[in-house]
């Protein structure tokens, strides 16, 4: 069998090995427009920041080594241009000389990736990209060669962030500009704040809430008439999946706009696939048509692909977007479904915020983290998790995202086994303790109500209690609490105020006892969920 594969990035080279592999006989052709193969793209920003300082570390393969290992036959600077279903063909344009010839195939994998979006604005041929090593290099001879002291990012998703942190690295003044109201869309806006403030304390300016709308000799402008000063411009606004070619050929463009494939990864022509950040995939939360541009389902498209034109039974499973970005001294990781997305369709979800340390608060160097966990209150299938902070986050995401994917429920988190060690955790881990809280909250021995809320309960005539120290409270409170510190609280439950109370600590863990404490004695009781730190976040 003759196999063509059109890109030679992610899914593409792991389609191309995987099929070696597994079928050794195949012919296998593999084009690629551009001069690399087999690219690290999302080690392009810390390239350009010098953290990577050797370009040749981006390159994990060359179409001579994928020659001498695997017998490929990779063409690089070779454009395919269209694709003849009926004659199972694909033209192809060198693009060195200009010349074309047709190449067939048997079996078709397309793997064309996604190309940064670059809006149709005045001045944009100024700005620069950064999707693939020639983006990179141009942008290395940029500063190199004109030694900006002003940069704008344009887009505050993972890579315009990785972005503005390394070119802080080389000593530019930067600023973000951002259509949103915060950065990182993933997140939810408590969990945003973070990231704002990080980005802010480390000499990045933010531009929120508006849009570009020219890009001038030395700034860019911005749609409310704003001046940003920019000798350097970035886009990085996100991307579009390259389709025009499968278009063209009349395979099927799905509502997302991206390539349908079945879990073959097959178009509606048997005989052609696709994979990587060009089709839609589906989302396990609900089932419907999603694009994620992700390396790792690249990646396990291209190995799936390999298996299923060998014959071989596969499957792939619903995605969840798990990813994670190094913002300063900060990670920050997400999975499934935000607050937001839920709250946009219609669906219920119970939030719990919690701060922890990653590992034990007596062991030296624990760091503070802020997690958010969502899940349904009806079924406690758990549908998405954020977490900022320092070391650690990464762990409690990649559990969460497992426990996703195996279909535990939140209440099941508590039963996790999960290594102890004073350096690395703590007895009840970050995660247990979401699943102690689900636990609490599913069974009805508490109730909490969320930082957004708090102000129509307490229009309703409920009263805030702030069970801190009176230190704590004299450092900053929510305005209109009453101090109660829970040391203190037994003695004096007949001081509370009348009504419905609404209670809160630094974190929640004190407000938890407090709120138990006070139900006993029959009283409605809630307890603001995370406490003062992620009620102060969006207060701030």
């Amino acid at each position: 069998m003759k196999v063509v594969i059109v890109g030679a990035v992610a899914g593409g080279m792991s389609a191309a090995t995987r099929l070696r592999r597994v079928a050794p006989q195949h012919e296998i052709i593999v084009f690629e427009r551009g001069s690399e193969v087999s690219y690290a793209n999302c080690g392009l920003p810390y390239h350009v920041g010098g953290v990577i300082p050797k370009r040749a570390d981006l390159i994990l393969q060359t179409p001579k080594r994928l020659r001498t290992r695997f017998d490929l036959d990779v063409r690089i600077r070779s454009e395919v241009v269209a694709i003849n279903r009926d004659a199972r063909t694909v033209r192809v344009r060198a693009l060195d000389t200009g010349t074309e010839y047709d190449e067939t195939y048997d079996r078709l994998i397309l793997s064309p990736g996604a190309a940064p979006f670059v809006p149709n604005l005045p001045g944009i041929e100024r700005a620069l990209t950064l999707r693939t090593v020639p983006d990179a290099d141009r942008m290395a001879e940029a500063l190199r060669e004109t030694s900006p002291r002003t940069a704008t990012v344009v887009g505050g998703g993972f890579i315009g962030v990785e972005t503005a942190e390394n070119l802080r690295h080389q000593g530019l003044d930067v600023t973000i500009v951002e259509l949103d109201q915060q950065v990182l869309a993933p997140l939810d806006p408590e969990l945003a704040a973070l990231v704002h403030t990080e980005l802010r304390h480390n000499g990045v300016r933010l531009v929120l809430g508006t849009a570009l709308a020219k890009v001038l000799p030395d700034a860019v402008e911005v749609a409310d008439g704003r001046t940003v000063p920019a000798d350097l411009v970035v886009l990085a606004i996100g991307v579009r999946p390259e389709t025009q070619l499968a278009r063209d050929a009349g395979l099927t463009i799905g509502s997302r706009g991206g390539i349908v494939v079945d879990d073959q990864m097959r178009t509606c022509d048997p005989a052609v696939y696709a994979v990587g950040d060009a089709v839609e995939k589906t989302d396990r939360i609900n089932g419907g048509p999603g694009l994620i541009p992700l390396a790792n389902t690249a990646n396990r498209q291209g190995r799936l692909v390999a298996d299923a034109i060998a014959g071989r039974p596969v499957s792939l499973g619903g995605r969840l977007g798990t990813a994670i970005v190094r913002v300063f001294d900060l990670t920050v990781a997400v999975t499934g479904w935000n607050e937001k997305r839920l709250r946009a369709a219609g669906r219920a979800g119970q939030s719990i915020h919690t701060h922890p340390a990653n590992h034990a608060g007596y062991y030296p160097g624990a760091e503070s983290m802020s997690l958010k966990m969502l899940f349904d209150p009806a079924t406690g299938a758990i549908l998405g998790a954020q977490g900022v902070g320092g070391e650690g986050v990464d762990k409690r995401i990649d559990v969460l995202a497992t426990a996703i994917r195996g279909g535990l429920l939140a209440e099941d988190l508590a039963d996790l086994e999960l290594a102890y060690a004073p350096p690395y955790g703590s007895a009840k881990d970050p995660v247990n303790m979401l699943g102690y809280i689900a636990e609490n909250l599913r069974t009805g021995m508490t109730s909490s109500v969320q930082w957004h809320e708090l102000d129509a309960v307490l229009a309703d005539g409920a009263s805030l209690i702030d069970v801190r120290t009176p230190l704590e409270y004299a450092s900053g409170h929510i305005p209109g609490s009453v101090n109660m510190p829970l040391d203190e609280l037994r003695p004096n439950l007949g001081r509370l105020p009348a009504g419905d109370l609404v209670v809160y600590c630094q974190v929640g863990q004190r407000a938890h006892t407090a709120t138990t404490l006070i139900a006993g004695t029959g009283r409605t009781c809630t307890n603001l969920d995370g406490g003062y730190r992620t009620w102060s976040a969006m207060a701030g």
